[in-house]
């Protein structure tokens, strides 16, 4: 099979495709021969070595993934060969076989097709844990989602709306503005550190913003911290800027605001079953129609690294997808 290969920690560049032997499933585990992976922001770190997860070399990057089951280990049960799944895997998927736990595959329901069901994972089980199980949305919270033109942006501006949030898109261009608006957003506020706490304030009448989903960090976090509510909820989700801001402890204290972690893949491990919960719900809400996910483009395996780059050089507008099948 072909594979994916981070040999060493130098970024995606570096990224070489080799042949490796197919992978044998053991004890609990499937085989899945793998339709399509879907890239993310930290796929550019983990290539690096700059990532929390910090997996021996070599090995493939690719954090989710959907295909359809091909070989059953001993003692596996509740799934059949040939079912359509779809699996967060941490690392790893960026290959045509990878096996895995059977208690992490998700069935893939009919109107989901491969490419979507493998960008779900991440970006929107992130987005629903966030927002829902860390950040309490209700229906007419404030909800300001910074970066919301990239992957996880996206997939909070689509999700806070679809539970009744009024969604203030936070991004750094026009353009990139008005894809939030086109999927969700119903207020647009430019990324300026210099106006972001006053713009956030006008644009919610002086009350604030109840809920704040930070995928982005650096500078604009705190001037957000400080548009927040009484009682608002600032949620800590990723650091796409490189920058890990310092927020200032007074702030949670005179706005009686919580600033919330939402670590979601250790979420998974700690909580498989509200996992698979979440992750029923969101097919469930795209097969219905009621949850459109984005793709920003479709990728052969050849072209792995350029793919890569567009997450790297943050050009991407919604999911970047390889597709192997």
């Amino acid at each position: 099979m072909k594979a994916v290969l981070c040999k060493s920690l130098d970024g995606p560049s570096a990224l070489v495709i080799e042949d490796l032997p197919t992978p044998e499933a053991g004890p609990g585990e499937v085989m899945v021969d793998v339709a399509a992976t879907a890239l993310n922001f930290f796929d550019t770190l983990i290539t690096r070595g700059k990532y929390q997860l910090k997996p021996d070399l070599p090995f493939s990057p690719g954090g989710e993934i959907a295909g359809e089951v091909a070989a059953l280990g001993p003692g596996v049960t509740g799934v059949a060969v040939g079912d359509r799944v779809a699996a967060y895997v941490g690392w790893g998927g960026a290959r045509e076989q990878v096996v895995v736990s059977a208690d992490k595959l998700i069935p893939i329901p009919d109107g989901v097709n491969d490419e979507v069901a493998a960008g779900v994972s991440i970006t929107y089980g992130t987005a629903l844990h966030g927002l829902l199980d860390r950040g309490a949305l209700q229906p007419g919270d404030n909800v300001a989602v910074l970066g919301a033109a990239g992957g996880a942006g996206l997939a909070a501006v689509e999700v806070a709306k679809l539970y009744g949030g009024r969604v203030i898109a936070v991004a750094s261009s026009d353009a990139k503005l008005e894809t939030a608006r086109q999927n969700g957003a119903e207020l647009l506020v430019k990324a300026d550190p210099e106006t972001l706490k006053a713009e956030l304030r006008n644009v919610t009448d002086g009350r604030g913003v109840d809920i704040v989903y930070d995928c982005v960090g650096g500078d604009l976090a705190e001037p957000a911290l400080r548009a927040m509510a009484w009682g608002g909820r600032f949620l800590v989700v990723g650091f796409a800027s490189g920058g890990i801001p310092k927020l200032p402890a007074n702030l949670l204290l005179v706005k009686g605001c919580a600033a919330v972690g939402v670590f979601w893949g250790e979420a998974v491990s700690r909580d498989p079953a509200g996992h698979r919960s979440n992750m029923t719900r969101l097919f469930c809400e795209i097969a219905t129609g009621r949850l459109l996910p984005k793709i920003h483009g479709t990728f052969p395996l050849s072209e792995f690294v350029p793919a890569l780059e567009i997450l790297e050089k943050r050009q991407a507008v919604g999911k970047v997808v390889i597709k192997l099948a």
